[in-house]
Formats: C-alpha cells, sequence, structure tokens
C-alpha cells in the first residue's frame, strides 16, 4: 500500500561530510552493538534502556547527518518513470494510474471499469525485489557467509533495497526512487511520541522493534566495514542509520510473501506497483493473486 511521505525527497550530491574520524564512529557502533545484545533490563527498566539506546542513535545520526544517498526530485516525480518502466519489462499497466488519494496516500487508480475475476495487474518476476534475487547480486558473498541474513529474509530485503539505491545502475531504480523518503512507523516516532505509549500494550513491541533495529544497524556497520565478503558492498561511505530505518520501515510496510519460482517453497518479496493496490474489504481470489507474477 502506499505511504505518503511526510518530507520531500531530500537534494541528492555528495552529502556533507560529518566531521568524525572513522575510529570514532567505530567505537560509537560497538557501544551500541553492545548495549543493544546486554541481557534484557529487569522489568519496569525497559525505558531507562530505550533512553539509553536512543541517546547513543541520535549521537550517531548527529554525526552522520549529510551522509545518506538520496535522488533528486520529489517521489510524484518519478511515477512516469516507474510506469515506463513496468511497461517495458511487460507488466499490465492500461487500466490504472498512480493517484493521490490524499489521507491514505499514492495509491493505484482505475481508469477504466474492471469486472469481478479481471486480470488487472500483471507484475514480471524479474521486477520483484526478493530473497532470491539479493543472492544473486553484490550481496551474494555476504549472504553465503552470513548467519543473520540466511534466517531474516526481511533484513535481507533490506539490505538489498540499499545496495541497489546505492548502484546507479540498478534495474530496480525507478522503483526505488518512488519509495516514500520517510514513513510514520514507530522507528521514525520522536522520544515524547513514544512516551506517550508507556500506558498502552503496544508499548513493549515499539520498544523492542527499536532495540533490534540498533542492534542490526550496529552489527551491520561492522560487517560492512570489517568483513572480506563486504567488500563490494557500494555502501561504506553511505551506511547511515537513516538509511537502514528506512529501508527497515520500507520492508516492513511493502513485503509479501509469494512462491518461488520453482514453487518448492514461499520468499519475501517487493512488488512493485502491487505494493500501492489501496483496497477496501473485499474478495480476493487465489486466481487474481497467482497471475500477479509470471
Amino acid at each position: 500500500m502506499g505511504k505518503k511521505s511526510r518530507v520531500k525527497t531530500q537534494k541528492s550530491g555528495t552529502g556533507a561530510t560529518a566531521a568524525v574520524s572513522p575510529k570514532e564512529m567505530m567505537n560509537l557502533i560497538s557501544e551500541l552493538l553492545q548495549k543493544c545484545s546486554s541481557t534484557a533490563p529487569s522489568p519496569g527498566k525497559e525505558w531507562e534502556e530505550y533512553v539509553q539506546i536512543r541517546a547513543l542513535v541520535e549521537k550517531i545520526r548527529k554525526k552522520q547527518k549529510g551522509m545518506s544517498v538520496s535522488f533528486e526530485g520529489t517521489r510524484e516525480e518519478f511515477f512516469s518513470e516507474l510506469m515506463a518502466w513496468a511497461t517495458e519489462c511487460g507488466a499490465s499497466c492500461d487500466c490504472f494510474e498512480i493517484s493521490n488519494f490524499a489521507d491514505e496516500g499514492y495509491g493505484l487508480k482505475a481508469i477504466r471499469d474492471i469486472k469481478a475475476e479481471e486480470l488487472f495487474l500483471w507484475v514480471p518476476r524479474k521486477m520483484l525485489m526478493t530473497v532470491e534475487s539479493a543472492k544473486n547480486s553484490v550481496l551474494g558473498p555476504l549472504y553465503s557467509q552470513d548467519r543473520i541474513l540466511q534466517a531474516m529474509g526481511n533484513v535481507t530485503l533490506a539490505i538489498h533495497l540499499l545496495c541497489e539505491r546505492a548502484n546507479p545502475s540498478s534495474p530496480w531504480l525507478p522503483y526505488i526512487k518512488t519509495l516514500p523518503a520517510d514513513y510514520d512507523t514507530p522507528l521514525y516516532f520522536e522520544e515524547d511520541e513514544v512516551r506517550h505509549l508507556l500506558a498502552t500494550q503496544a508499548i513493549q513491541d515499539v520498544l523492542s522493534q527499536y532495540k533490534n533495529t540498533a542492534r542490526q544497524y550496529a552489527y551491520f556497520y561492522k560487517v560492512i566495514h570489517t568483513h572480506p565478503n563486504a567488500s563490494k558492498l557500494p555502501l561504506k561511505d553511505a551506511f547511515t542509520f537513516d538509511d537502514y530505518r528506512w529501508a527497515v520501515s520500507s520492508v516492513m510496510t511493502r513485503q509479501n510473501q509469494i512462491p518461488t519460482a520453482d514453487g518448492s517453497r514461499v520468499t519475501l518479496a517487493l512488488i512493485p506497483l502491487w505494493d500501492m493496490c489501496n483496497h477496501t474489504n473485499g474478495l480476493v481470489s487465489l486466481k487474481d493473486v497467482l497471475c500477479l507474477f509470471g
């Protein structure tokens, strides 16, 4: 489902170089990883731990300001490029257009009547970003050695997304450029916003998600800068916490489970255009689902 960005996509460029040495940054990253990997806090101490982790993350974010990859232009300016790419790849795009639905954000709008059981969207498999496409990409050598990537498909997709965003020749750029610049997931909440959730059932999930994301970021920062199989990843000069938060949120709000090409199992995927299908409750037939992926 398409989500509306809260801010416009920032202008691209080389980015401002933060006044921090690699050693200083690695020390902060190591401190963050250690804090996020420590024994779970005793009951009632979760908020205190969250504040400490967040303080470290904010210190890192401040030193990384201006280092993230971004594109020239706004999200909506790339929709025509997305549609042209989809058509070139063989997707069916003749009965809808991308439109702004105000509070619901961007989505697909029918430009003619669509009958029940009619196939209105067909997405070739080559357009999908999947765990399998990650394994066959520049990320493959690291995937073959890293147990976290092998065990967590959503994390693999997030790193895959960042690698392709940083690659000027990526075939998925027309899709990636149309993703929101940021999200309304809890990872983007200000500390005061999280504080308002303290008396709710959601607070444990919010705190846990932030801690896990911070731990994953610190772990992969070290891997990207030290692991031999990560030497060719295009992320050493631009792998900020904001980058990882964005990628995790992109996957979190868009991932789908689909059959693998041979049908032997399911895999996680980002599906261009399908992820912008806003809808009301209704019948979705198996035929509709299976016809999406050629």
